[in-house]
């Protein structure tokens, strides 16, 4: 049990050191996301979802 808090304590930490890093140097275009990636997303989703349930039910 000790063991799953200290690993919870260090993702937090590393969580609230790495986000301030990444949202200060991040590039003025970095939320915006490549139209040719973008239209590959939902569908890639959806065939990850109808995969996990295939392999819960059947796996």
């Amino acid at each position: 049990m000790e063991t799953l808090i200290v690993i919870l304590a260090v993702l937090f930490l590393a969580l609230f050191i790495l986000v301030p890093l990444l949202e200060k140097f991040a590039g003025k275009g970095g939320g915006r996301i490549n139209p040719k990636l973008a239209k590959w997303i939902f569908p890639l989703m959806a065939a990850v979802i109808v995969l996990q349930l295939i392999r819960y039910y059947f796996g």
